[in-house]
């Protein structure tokens, strides 16, 4: 199982959420009123009384997700882990970036997908080995990284 920072397998997944509202600065009482919501948008209810160990990635990448935009930060990065969801999580995740964005706040977000790029992303910055290719608009990039032999 892929390792998420603030969770921890062997607590539940309403333990993790706790740990990892507290580990990103929400106070527990926060945590307390906002859980059913986590709960609810990470969709994984049923099994929220269970050990983390018994999650699939895709599950514990969905808590994940739905403690950190409760915490409504100034600065969110998302990566494609997203990918692992179901098209109904992703499609309340792209809602929920989508209004993050709205809100004036920084995205910061990798990904392979031209599509979601151009859809989330007003400047790309290609790296390649992790090296600085380019920076730009996302068509700029993009049409530059798609020209490149591989």
């Amino acid at each position: 199982m892929p390792r998420h920072s603030g969770f921890h397998p062997d607590l539940t997944g309403a333990e993790n959420i706790l740990l990892n509202a507290s580990l990103l600065g929400l106070s527990r009482k926060k945590t307390e009123a906002s859980f059913d919501e986590i709960v609810e948008f990470s969709g994984v209810g049923e099994f929220i009384h269970e050990p983390l160990r018994t999650y699939s990635s895709g599950m514990t990448m969905r808590l994940a997700f739905s403690v950190a935009v409760q915490v409504d930060p100034d600065l969110l990065i998302v990566d494609e882990v997203l990918a692992v969801g179901d098209q109904a999580f992703q499609t309340k995740c792209f809602e929920r970036i989508a209004q993050f964005k709205r809100a004036g706040k920084t995205l910061f977000f990798v990904s392979h997908s031209p599509q979601l790029v151009r859809q989330f992303c007003e400047r790309t910055l290609w790296l390649n080995h992790g090296e600085a290719v380019l920076l730009g608009t996302p068509d700029e990039v993009l049409n530059a990284y798609a020209g490149q032999p591989r």
